[in-house]
């Protein structure tokens, strides 16, 4: 269909705002009804809306590569049924890695056609984080996998519910092959369910309005999506950009990875082209095409208009090129299970590419992963298995104007929160000995980098398991404009006996009681020459800890002395050449 432009502004914009609302009421229902902390406290899920031609039209805050993925994942249900082959309250799962519409197995999709007076209309559809699917490893994702099937079961797209009713054989099949049948079981249902709440409020939509109104107006604000794109392109730098990174490692501890992306930008295009990037990986940093295009989505959005529409019109000028084999679309069945470690830096090139020539919009390099960590175990208290999973927040680079901001997850993990201590403690057998900031010396700057986190945590348990992948731990988050590097993300596993051992990722420690594992997050890159940092912005780092007067005085030429600290303005003149 194509715009008539017959509806007036003010129902376009109601209607758009409403089927944002399902979507968004869709994403409150999935987390008030989990069973998983992953979920309802970490929020490490996404929910959107799509037509029938699988076009995103409406979205909820969520993890960005999961939002993004959405639209293949429904594509991937009509291309397998058609829109003749689903019937009313039909459910499909999804999460191959292999598949449109996938991250990591643990990442499952459930995709509902919605109807309205017996014809499919759009698509409703969730994707969240179950906790354990089975694989090698507790937690299914692991940082030592070597093929697909160490990590865990695959729906290649088949059917979860049958018109409303549970297919008993794809439940049964799940429940035995996780550890925490009765935690997956339940995040199922609650994903399921918040399903069927976004499409009865897409009904209630199309009652109100009409159909054709409701499907007139999609297009209608589908084309301001694209017009404001275009808009936006137009005040950009012209040309091409280039940029590269290195990943640590394969992800099994051989030679650093190669990233590579040229970005091309038009009056009316924006090409994301990772040629040149390395091949496939063993080891399982490698990012399903799905979860890869997602990533370029964000970064694209976040450089063209960040407070634009998210919906398939706004991003109707983005091209994204990558070749086959390559860490970036791997070849089955090589692993993927934490395939943050490269898709994350799919985003952060783009940034770096642009960042020369866009100082007011892009801040230097941040911690970037996701540092995902799970401690596991069978609980001494209840007999059952007990899953910590989260990611750690870190430190962001600064700007043009402005110092980074601390504590904040990654790029790539959007809308989520770290695990509050109240749940840990309460629900695990741990104690959070510290969670403070990572005062780390680096990410120096006119503008300095923000801090990452250090938390601590004790096992009360007498077993557990820990398994964790950091990336940037070899290499650290760029600085920008003179400004210095930031630091390495890190983990340290301090045992009773009083060894210490510091590593970046590994699988499945084994920890006993009173052992620690110490989470530890990068400091963002900083932003211009230290020198030419405000000398009152400095003492204020030293009143506040977060910087020692040796180095204001060795980096930022800054002499504090006295009790209280205070700025030395001639020995200050003099340590600046003044």
């Amino acid at each position: 269909m194509s715009p008539k432009r017959s509806i007036d502004p003010f129902t376009v914009e109601v209607i758009k705002r409403a089927l944002i609302s399902a979507a968004e009421q869709m994403f409150a229902a999935f987390g008030r009804t989990s069973k998983s902390s992953v979920i309802y406290e970490v929020l490490d899920y996404g929910c959107a809306i799509t037509d029938d031609k699988a076009r995103m039209i409406a979205q909820a805050n969520g993890i960005p590569p999961f939002i993004g993925v959405l639209t293949d994942a429904v594509q991937e249900v009509i291309d397998k049924f058609g829109l003749d082959g689903l019937d009313e309250g039909d459910i499909i799962i999804l999460n191959d890695p292999y598949m449109g519409g996938a991250t990591h197995q643990n990442d499952v999709v459930l995709v509902m056609p919605v109807f309205y007076k017996g014809r499919p209309i759009m698509f409703a559809a969730n994707k969240g984080h179950w906790n354990d699917i089975g694989g090698k490893d507790p937690g299914s994702w692991s940082p030592s996998a070597t093929d697909i099937y160490q990590e865990g079961i695959q729906f290649p797209a088949v059917r979860l519910f049958r018109k409303g009713e549970e297919v008993r054989d794809i439940v049964d099949i799940i429940a035995r092959n996780g550890r925490i049948p009765e935690m997956t079981l339940g995040d199922m249902r609650a994903q399921a369910a918040s399903l069927q709440v976004a499409a009865d409020r897409i009904v209630k939509v199309c009652d109100k309005y009409g159909l054709d109104t409701v499907l007139e107006s999609i297009e209608v604000y589908l084309e301001q999506g694209r017009q404001e794109a275009l808009e936006e392109l137009k005040k950009l730098p012209k040309g091409e950009f280039t940029a590269e990174e290195y990943i640590d490692d394969d992800g099994l501890g051989g030679d650093p990875v190669l990233v590579k992306v040229k970005v091309t930008i038009t009056d009316d295009r924006f090409v994301v082209d990772y040629t040149g990037t390395a091949k496939t990986c063993r080891g399982p940093i490698n990012a399903p095409l799905s979860a890869l295009k997602s990533t370029a989505k964000f970064a694209y959005k976040a450089v063209v208009s960040p407070h634009g529409d998210a919906n398939e019109g706004f991003f109707a000028p983005l091209e994204v090129i990558v070749p086959e084999d390559t860490v970036f679309n791997p070849k089955r069945p090589a692993p993927i299970s934490t395939y943050w470690e490269s898709d994350s830096y799919a985003g952060d090139i783009i940034w770096k590419a642009l960042a020369d020539v866009m100082p007011d919009r892009i801040t230097a390099g941040h911690f970037l992963s996701v540092c995902g960590t799970i401690v596991s175990g069978i609980d001494d208290r209840t007999g059952e298995w007990f899953f910590s999973v989260e990611p750690n927040a870190g430190g962001w680079g600064a700007g043009k104007g402005k110092d980074g901001e601390s504590g904040l997850v990654c790029s790539g993990d959007g809308e989520t929160y770290v695990l509050s201590i109240e749940v840990a403690e309460t629900r695990y057998p741990l104690v959070v000995d510290q969670f403070a900031l990572n005062i780390a010396d680096g990410g120096h700057g006119q503008w300095r980098g923000g801090f990452g986190l250090v938390k601590d945590y004790r096992i009360t348990n007498s077993q557990a398991f820990v398994t964790a992948s950091f990336g940037r731990n070899k290499f650290p988050p760029w600085g920008l404009a003179g400004g210095m590097d930031g630091t390495p993300n890190l983990v340290e596993v301090r045992k009773t006996d009083g060894t210490v051992e510091r590593r970046g990722r590994f699988s499945n420690e084994v920890l006993h009681r009173g052992d620690v594992v110490r989470f530890i997050t990068g400091m963002g890159g900083g932003y211009g020459d230290p020198r030419k940092r405000d000398p009152q912005a400095v003492l204020n780092d030293v009143l506040d800890g977060y910087v020692t007067r040796e180095t204001a005085e060795r980096v930022y030429g800054v002499a504090i002395t006295g009790e209280p600290p205070q700025i030395d303005e001639k020995r200050t003149q003099r340590l600046r050449g003044g």
